[in-house]
């Protein structure tokens, strides 16, 4: 998730360094920039990025912003924002890439909290073109506005959350959905290929063009209020995870990183998959030009 941010900031022409402690994944770096690069040539981008190993490495006079994007764990995200406070300027920007913990959590302790917001990408972040910026309980307002402009320049799509919550906007969406495809999925009423064949060539297919709320005014508020009405006493409201999801975790079948989940995976399996994937998405991005932010250099 860090390098494609990263190639989101290059895209745009700004100085970008990795901090990547990992020697071999360090290493690997370049030749990553440069397959996933989308109209930046290979010199630019070398120009743009580099990497180092660690803190001691980045002049941080230099730096206007860091965006962690480091495993999903309060005290070492809290920590390492300790850390960066004792060393970046009083005006440098600190962001989260955090899908999980609220910002103000992160901020928690340290004296500048107002400086702190969650950006939040999606993976593949260099392809999927929204953001998230979220405010915490402390964060500058003024600076959220600033964040959002920013990232707009970048060729992102930034969204405002303007309240702390878990999960901020889309993935509490993304839940909401999945809650009740996966409560279909233990009731028997549907197979996991048929839940995504009806959210991918069904409504899914035209939520690239228009959103949910978009969406009730094509087809009338007249027609959905009362089909929600109807629905909704019937809608799953669980507050834990289904089990189709439950039973996999606990039986160590989390997806391709395991060779199962839902599906079986080989090596050959998910490298046809995944070029599958970002091929459709790079597809998306060609329909989505007209209507995304131009790239400001």
């Amino acid at each position: 998730m860090g390098a494609d941010v990263a190639l989101v900031l290059a895209r745009a022409g700004c100085r970008t360094i990795v901090l990547e402690p990992g020697e071999a994944r360090r290493q690997a770096l370049d030749d990553y920039f440069t397959s996933g690069l989308r109209g930046l040539e290979a010199e630019d981008m070398r120009g743009c990025l580099s990497a180092c190993a660690s803190l001691d490495e980045v002049d941080w006079q230099a730096v206007d912003l860091v965006i962690e994007c480091i495993p999903e764990k309060l005290a070492p995200k809290q920590a390492l924002f300790a850390e960066l406070e004792k060393r970046a300027r009083p005006d440098t920007l600190f962001c989260s890439n955090s899908s999980s913990f609220p910002i103000s959590a992160i901020a928690q302790g340290l004296t500048s909290a107002q400086r702190m917001l969650g950006l939040h990408f999606f993976m593949p972040a260099h392809l999927v073109p929204l953001v998230e910026v979220v405010l915490g309980e402390h964060s500058s307002a003024a600076l959220g506005e600033a964040l959002s402009a920013f990232m707009r320049a970048c060729g992102m799509v930034p969204v405002l959350v303007r309240k702390d919550l878990p999960g901020f906007l889309a993935n509490r969406l993304q839940h909401a959905l999945a809650r009740e495809a996966f409560a279909m999925i233990d009731a028997g009423i549907a197979t996991p290929e048929d839940v995504d064949a009806a959210v991918r060539f069904g409504f899914g297919f035209r939520f690239l063009a228009a959103g949910p709320v978009l969406q009730r005014d094509h087809a009338g508020i007249d027609v959905h209020c009362p089909a929600a009405a109807t629905m909704y006493p019937s809608l799953a409201a669980n507050t834990v995870p289904a089990r189709a999801l439950s039973e996999r975790l606990a039986s160590g079948k989390f997806g391709m990183k395991t060779g199962e989940g839902f599906f079986k995976w080989t090596p050959e399996s998910i490298a046809a998959e995944r070029k599958r994937y970002d091929d459709l998405l790079k597809a998306g991005l060609r329909l989505l030009a007209p209507e995304l932010p131009k790239i400001e250099k």
